[in-house]
Parts: C-alpha cells; structure tokens; sequence
C-alpha cells in the first residue's frame, strides 16, 4: 500500500502545483471586478483551467486527428487482412500491427489526450475535496485560500464541493437548489460527450470504416462513455463537473473546426468541403472578372396582343344597333 501511495504523491504532487498556480492566477484576475469571497470568482477560474490545459493539448490533439483520419483511411487494407489472415489470429494480428506502422497510426492514439486529462481531472477533485473538507492546502495554495475554495458558493446559494449524490441536507431534505445545478451539470457533460463522438462518426468517416471492427469499436464508445460519465457524474463536484463540460466543449469545437476546414478524404465532411471550395473559387474569379457570371434568364418582353373584336354578319349589326337606339330612347324618358 506504501508503495501505490508513493507512486500516486510522485505523480500527483506536480499537479497540485500546476493546477494551483492556474487556479490562484485566474482568481486573482476575476477578483478585479468580481468578490474574491464568491464562488464566481473561482467557478471562472476553473474555467481558465480548463482553458489553458487544453490550448496545451492542442498539439496531442492534432496527432489525434491524424491517428483517427489514418485508422479510417486504412481499414479497408484491414478488411483484406481480416480476409486473408481470418484463419490465422497471430499472423492476423501481425500483419494488422505492421499495417498500423506504416501507416504511421495507433488504434490507442485517440485515447492520448483523454488519458492525459484523467490524472489532472483526479488532482483538481483531490485539491477541492481536501480543501472543502479539511481546509488542507496543496500546492501553491494557502490555508487561507484553501479554506476559500472549499467554501466557495456560486451565487452564494450552490457550494463548488457539493455534489448530485452528496448535497447537503436541511433536515431530512437533500439541497434542491445544488442537486439541480448539478443534474444540469451531468447532463451537459454526458451529452457534449455523446455528440462530440458521433459528430467524428457521422462526419469525418469514409462509407468503408462504417463497417469494420475499428467502427465497432467507435460505436461502442459512442454509447458507453456517456453511460460511464452520467454514472459517474452524480459523484462528481459541481467544480469538477464544470471543469469535464467545458473541456467537451472545447473538444466539440475544436473537433467542428478541423472536420469542416481539414477532412478525411471520402467522407462526406470532404464532399461538403469540396462544394463549398467550388463555391467560394466561383465568387472570386466572378469578382475578378476572369468568369463571367450566368446570364439572366430570357423574360418575354413583347408587347400583349391586343384582342380583336369579334366579326359580326350584317343582321347582327342591324340588331344591335337597333338595340343601342331603343336604350338610348328609354334613357331619354327616364331623365324626363
């Protein structure tokens, strides 16, 4: 046991440091306009946190998309493999280990930047918990400021510590007020997490990863992760819920963006990339003058034929005549 704890101090105490050193400087800056004695100041810290620990990703995510689009590109070779090999597990799993090599990719490369975030998720739940709790400071943070953040109150009503499964009670009544910000907080951190995955599956596949066993497994996690988060989010600090929600939504973000200017090739973000390309090389070579633009649809400008009037035999123009005369005459009578 001395030996795990040990192994957890190496790797943990690092981190208090960082994640503190954040945190104490984002709290410094909100508390320019905001009370340094609120729960907002240091809600919004946490969001710089989140903030700056991603930008610092940035890199690892990019060899992410790289992994993921090579993983795509590829398995139609794996299909092959699978076809050829089927018989044989171990030489499958060779050649399949060989293929990923050359194609410069790593079925676990995906996971990178989610397996980094863990130890700093654990580090920013250990430093609230140990704060609220105890007033135990790590880090950079002092007793003072430890006892702060432990008590801090978004609003003065919802406590940064509290979570869905532990809020306080008033008598027998569990905290409503922090239960719900919470359950938001849940909800928001399971469904960013669900539709950044299929926003990668829905968009950014080629037809031929649809249906292999790396598309399985994205299928799986499409689901499962979710149900892992919601599950595990009712535990969760509403701090530490903010800091998970707003790193999938930097995560969705970034993801649009690369998806939409730098897709796979195949999937139907690139057939909606190469549209949008045509489009916009139209517009500039129109305004440029090297295309000339479509004409304007042809419209019928002659002028509207004027109806005849019908032609009448001789007895039909004597009748009417005689017609006109006789209206004529009951005008007069009338007028007298």
């Amino acid at each position: 046991m001395g030996v795990f704890s040990a192994i957890g101090s190496f790797i943990m105490t690092p981190l208090y440091y960082v994640i503190s050193a954040i945190l104490i400087g984002f709290h410094k800056f909100f508390s320019l306009f905001l009370s340094a004695e609120g729960g907002t100041a240091w809600a919004l810290s946490i969001v710089g946190l989140t903030v700056v620990i991603r930008t610092a990703l940035i890199p690892l995510f990019v060899k992410q998309i790289k992994s993921q689009r090579n993983m795509q590109l590829i398995q139609p070779k794996v299909k092959e493999l699978q076809k050829k090999y089927g018989h044989d597990r171990q030489k499958l799993g060779e050649e399949t280990m060989k293929l990923y090599k050359d194609a410069g990719t790593n079925p676990f490369a995906s996971c990178l930047p989610l397996l980094l975030q863990m130890p700093i998720f654990f580090a920013l739940f250990r430093l609230l918990d140990q704060a609220a709790k105890n007033q135990t400071p790590h880090g950079f943070l002092t007793v003072d400021l430890a006892t702060k953040f432990g008590e801090a109150e978004i609003g003065g009503v919802v406590p940064i510590y509290e979570s869905f499964w532990g809020a306080r009670t008033w008598g027998d009544t569990p905290d409503g007020g922090v239960m719900m910000v919470a359950l938001v907080l849940v909800i928001a951190m399971t469904a960013t997490t669900f539709f950044t995955q299929r926003q990668l599956m829905s968009k950014n596949m080629p037809a031929d990863a649809m249906s292999g066993p790396y598309a399985q497994q994205q299928k799986m996690l499409l689901y499962v992760l979710p149900l892992v988060f919601g599950l595990g989010g009712i535990a969760f600090p509403i701090g530490v819920l903010l800091y998970w929600t707003t790193s999938n939504l930097w995560t969705m973000s970034q993801q649009f963006y690369v998806i939409r200017n730098n897709p796979a090739p195949g999937t139907p973000a690139f057939a909606a990339k190469q549209e949008r390309d045509k489009a916009k090389a139209r517009e500039e070579g129109i305004a440029s003058g090297e295309i000339e633009p479509e004409p304007e649809p042809e419209t019928d400008r002659r002028p509207a034929v004027r109806e005849q009037p019908k032609r009448q035999s001789k007895s039909q123009r004597q009748a009417g005549s005689a017609g006109g005369q006789n209206q004529s005459k009951k005008k007069q009578r009338g007028g007298r």
